[in-house]
């Protein structure tokens, strides 16, 4: 296919510097950079684990959080009278 591509000048840097390193024509090289641009992944997000010491079986993960809100319906209920 042939078209016309206007290119920001750090994108034609990238371009015209693999056309040195591997002695390429323009057109290989802004093929190879854009099929090495496929897919990339710019970085690794990375979250750090912290042990609270707190054990909870997460399979009943809900019948838990139903527990706590019970608590605190009943206590809300309590401090009203």
């Amino acid at each position: 296919m042939r078209t016309t591509v206007t290119l920001d000048p750090d994108a034609e840097q990238i371009v015209r510097e693999r056309m040195a390193a591997k002695g390429v024509t323009f057109k290989q090289a802004l093929n190879d950079a854009i099929r090495d641009g496929v897919g990339r992944v710019d970085y690794v997000f990375d979250m750090p684990a912290y042990d609270l010491g707190l054990r909870v079986d997460v399979t009943k993960a809900n019948r838990l959080a139903g527990e706590i809100e019970d608590e605190a319906i009943v206590a809300k209920l309590r401090g009203s009278r």
